[in-house]
């Protein structure tokens, strides 16, 4: 399946800002069954881009804005192409239990072992997990790891309303609603608990039943689990399923503070509001070449044209 995909963030100061530093995470991963053909990155004012990759091997751009200005928009386009992936065994051996075990004396997954900034093992978290039947592993670590996402997606309603972006787990879990965020979240932490691998996925999703996607929820979060032999697995616990070609994969972290879409400073005394609009396109039946010129078009129209959902929040 190929996509295209427009991401349009816009900042409102409420007054002139000196200057502001700005970090971007919206590049899609090239890596396994994905592949990213093209990606364009435009901003206004006019910036000189740099880029670097982080410590997971995430493409982040960053710039700066030296002069006043009262608002800044960031418009980003993307051409993915997502070959179906394979599929996943009934079940795993016993021994993938082990196999686990012995990857906690292993540095190179000490980070997805152990807490984070918002995935940590609170008190309602365990009270969450005995009263689920979550807080011990099952018969083999892919049964648990599809009993966790299935928990997930029963026990919890999707609300934007329930929560912000910094909530810690313990709010969805009292409210028993909330978004893709806090689920991948609550997923993770008891993953880890378990001695299950865990990280976040911050990315899109083009959802079923549409040629075109223009809602806020094409923005998604969910998990990716290591499971011996199979590698690294994505779990979608908001829709209880396993993650596919559906799923564009932009950046991945312990959590979301290491992955989010825009990060940033400013100078000034203002007050900021942020705006986001994100759209994905199935584009069937085109080229890599088409796909490559459709992000270049669309791209270079979209600063001027391209109005984002009023959808705000504080800026991070």
């Amino acid at each position: 399946m190929r996509y295209f995909v427009q991401h349009v963030t816009r900042f409102r100061y409420s007054s002139a800002v000196h200057e502001s530093l700005t970090e971007v995470r919206m590049a899609p991963r090239t890596e396994a069954q994905q592949r990213c053909y093209q990606f364009r990155l435009q901003c206004k004012p006019s910036v000189q881009v740099m880029r670097y990759d982080d410590h997971y091997g995430n493409v982040v751009y960053h710039f700066d804005v030296p002069t006043p200005h009262t608002s800044l928009e960031i418009v980003a386009a993307s051409a993915i192409e997502i070959e179906p992936l394979p599929d996943l065994p009934a079940r795993l051996p016993a021994q993938a239990w082990g196999q686990l075990d012995e990857l906690g004396q292993d540095g190179e997954f000490w980070y997805w072992l152990h807490p984070s900034c918002f995935a940590v093992p609170t008190k309602a978290l365990e009270g969450l997990a005995v009263r689920l039947k979550l807080a011990e592993r099952k018969a083999d670590p892919l049964t648990t790891v599809r009993r966790i996402c299935d928990g997930i997606h029963r026990h919890f309603a999707y609300n934007p309303e329930a929560t912000e972006v910094d909530s810690p787990i313990d709010t969805a879990i009292k409210l028993r609603s909330g978004v893709c965020q806090d689920f991948a979240h609550i997923a993770i932490a008891m993953l880890r608990r378990l001695g299950i691998p865990a990280r976040y996925v911050s990315g899109y999703l083009f959802h079923n039943g549409s040629d075109r996607n223009t809602a806020a929820n094409a923005s998604h979060a969910w998990v990716e689990v290591y499971l011996p032999p199979l590698g690294w697995v994505g779990i979608d616990p908001t829709n209880d399923i396993i993650a596919g070609e559906k799923h564009i994969r932009v950046a991945v972290g312990r959590d979301y503070a290491d992955v989010s879409p825009t990060r940033g400073v400013y100078k000034g005394d203002a007050e900021s509001e942020l705006a986001v609009a994100v759209s994905v396109s199935a584009t069937r039946g085109q080229s890599n070449s088409d796909l490559a010129l459709h992000v270049i078009r669309r791209n270079g129209q979209s600063a001027n044209k391209t109005e984002p959902q009023e959808v705000y929040q504080q800026q991070q």
